[in-house]
């Protein structure tokens, strides 16, 4: 039974299966949300409402010619997509979906796990940079130094925002911190700051407007993903989407009071969360425009990292003198 049940948890539900449906549904949400922000109409044709365009997208991708460029290193270019795809699921696996009591903690939490999913969050940003740097395309290694530029800047930012409610729980483990504000919700309203800075810098790691400068068409055809076609390309785009899904399930994880209740309950809790943050990146998307690879790192040092250290102050403070 506990085979059956581990079997199940990787390939059903959080699993494969599941990331791979959802993940494709938040894609369909965000590109509504957005045509709707901009008075369009947005996927329509394909599935109800077009509701199917996103995994029509992601066979056509697959369906298409598959290109690897002469000059590019060829070991290194097949094997970072699944690099990729393979990080971002592993990143889901450690989400407390439900089970907040200590002793039906799920069998992969543990204490620290917070820190892995930061860790694991920040890999497929050095896959990007790979991918584009080993394409050898003059349009791909610019994107690739660009994604590595814009590290630098929101980075330090989010570490410190995700850390602060983790600090005010007195824990490193996510299930325990979801826990602590479940039990507390009023304690959720001083980490409004860190929320803000989480979602600017959750922006900023997804490369979504205003931060797509990596990808930027109008200046660097497609950036990191120029050479990229067919199977590779759809497996980018497939780890974007599940990178999505996670990046928003660990903020509503550690901001929103988590996803309390059984397996149904926590589902249902995990949707509705998720679904919350995504519409306020496509709102975030929707109303700015891009700016440069230098703005970026600017406004993370000027503004984000110190709201994010005031954010810091503001818990320790808290929990020194009240808890």
């Amino acid at each position: 039974m506990a085979v059956l049940k581990t079997f199940l948890y990787l390939f059903v539900y959080p699993g494969f299966l599941f990331l791979l449906v959802y993940s494709t549904f938040c894609e369909w949400v965000d590109r509504k949300l957005y045509a709707r922000f901009q008075n369009r109409i947005g996927p329509l044709h394909t599935g109800r409402a077009g509701l199917l365009q996103p995994i029509a997208d992601f066979i056509k991708l697959l369906a298409k010619e598959d290109i690897v460029p002469d000059a590019a290193d060829k070991g290194m270019f097949r094997a970072l997509p699944i690099f990729g795809l393979a990080i971002v699921m592993t990143a889901m696996m450690y989400l407390p979906l439900w089970h907040y009591s200590p002793a039906r903690f799920s069998f992969n939490s543990f204490p620290g796990d917070l820190i892995v999913v930061l860790y694991l969050l920040s890999l497929p940003t050095l896959v990007l940079f790979l991918a584009g740097w080993h394409s050898t395309n003059f349009f791909s290694m610019i994107g690739a130094a660009r994604v590595l530029t814009m590290l630098f800047g929101y980075e330090v930012p989010l570490f410190l925002a995700v850390l602060s409610p983790a600090i005010l729980a007195g824990s490193w483990r996510l299930a325990e911190i979801a826990q602590f504000y479940q039990h507390y919700p009023l304690l959720l309203l001083p980490n409004v700051i860190g929320f803000v800075v989480s979602l600017i810098c959750l922006q900023a790691k997804l490369e979504r407007t205003p931060f797509d400068i990596p990808h930027a068409e109008t200046e660097i055809v497609g950036g990191i993903f120029t050479e990229y076609s067919g199977k590779k390309l759809a497996l980018f785009r497939l780890m974007a989407d599940i990178e999505l899904v996670v990046g928003s399930g660990l903020i509503a994880a550690v901001f929103l009071g988590g996803f309390p209740g059984g397996i149904v309950w926590g589902f249902v809790c995990f949707i509705i969360k998720t679904l919350i943050v995504i519409f306020l990146l496509s709102l975030m998307r929707a109303v700015t425009g891009r700016i440069r690879v230098d703005q970026v790192v600017s406004f993370a040092w000027k503004y984000l990292a110190p709201l994010a250290v005031l954010q810091l102050l503001i818990v320790i403070l808290l929990k020194g003198l009240f808890l």
